[in-house]
């Protein structure tokens, strides 16, 4: 009989999937899923989290293997207090105050840490990803909807779970208005969801943010118009960051990196025209893709042992 490995069960609930892993101490994989979030996910968030792990654990010991949890890392989008496991909002997944921690605990008996999924995914990319090395990083996952993530000389800014919201600053004043309350976010023209809804508007045919990218690297007009657009704001938005916080590399992630020099070369372009005294960052792909979060989940989890 083999010998158990040392593992902990780590998940990344997102508004559409949750994407979770069996994680050892060096930070590898040993198998990861990939599923639909439940739609009632904040009625029973630790039923969806334990699940997941037992079909990760029956997939591992089906094929012979051994594991013992050692235990649990769980992260999340929106306002998130990691000093008591604590979601306090998110607008997309439906809940305000959901006691995550708690209520993961009492279902799955394992310790179990919570973070926010865009700052997990920078302490991740920090060990083993894109930032490795790096000491004043922004981490900017551009997808459904954005977020941001700092590192300041070696650690990573929290501010009581208040910090990182990029996607709700404002660029543009008469820009559209936004679930938050606000008009003109920068998730608002930026976004995958929001790319899709302007080329929609503009051309009359709904295609995803990936094909706008290509039509738009392709010349095709309504795709131009809203690529560069979104590319403008972000470069707008990350050039305040860059002046507040003087971060020298820019890592960007999530969906719209995929389209590589098709959104990093214009983004360079353009954050360079808007520069004058700031350091100059380098911006770059983030190294760990989607599953930055789930590996900053186990970061977590592994380093409250």
């Amino acid at each position: 009989m083999s010998t158990p490995v040392d593992v902990v069960a780590a998940v990344d609930i997102g508004g559409t999937r949750i994407k979770a892993a069996l994680v050892d101490r060096e930070l590898t994989a040993l198998i990861h899923t990939t599923e639909p979030t439940p739609r009632d996910i904040s009625q029973d968030i630790a039923g969806a989290v334990s699940a997941s792990i037992d079909r990760l654990v029956a997939h591992v010991e089906g094929d012979g293997g051994q594991v013992r949890l050692v235990a649990c890392g769980v992260v999340v989008p929106g306002l998130v207090d990691e000093s008591t496991g604590t979601g306090r909002l998110s607008v997309n997944l439906g809940w305000r105050d959901l006691p995550i921690r708690d209520a993961v605990e009492s279902v799955t008996r394992l310790p179990t840490e919570v973070g926010h999924d865009v700052r997990a995914g920078l302490v991740a990319e920090a060990r083993i990803g894109g930032a490795r090395g790096a000491r004043n990083v922004l981490f900017i996952p551009v997808g459904t909807g954005i977020a941001g993530a700092l590192m300041l000389d070696g650690r990573v800014v929290r501010a009581d779970g208040w910090a990182g919201e990029l996607g709700h600053l404002v660029v543009d004043a008469a820009g559209p208005p936004c679930p938050c309350g606000g008009n003109g976010c920068l998730e608002g023209i930026s976004s995958a969801a929001a790319v899709e809804r302007e080329y929609a508007a503009l051309s009359g045919r709904f295609v995803d943010a990936e094909t706008v990218a290509r039509l738009a690297g392709a010349g095709e007009p309504a795709a131009v118009a809203v690529w560069s657009r979104a590319v403008g704001a972000l470069a707008q938005a990350i050039v305040a960051t860059v002046t507040i916080t003087g971060v020298e590399l820019v890592l960007v992630g999530g969906g719209l990196a995929q389209s590589g020099e098709t959104l990093l070369g214009p983004l360079r372009s353009e954050i360079s025209e808007r520069l004058t005294l700031q350091r100059p960052p380098d911006v770059a792909r983030a190294a760990l893709g989607d599953r930055a979060g789930c590996l900053g989940a186990a970061c977590l989890a592994w380093d409250a042992q």
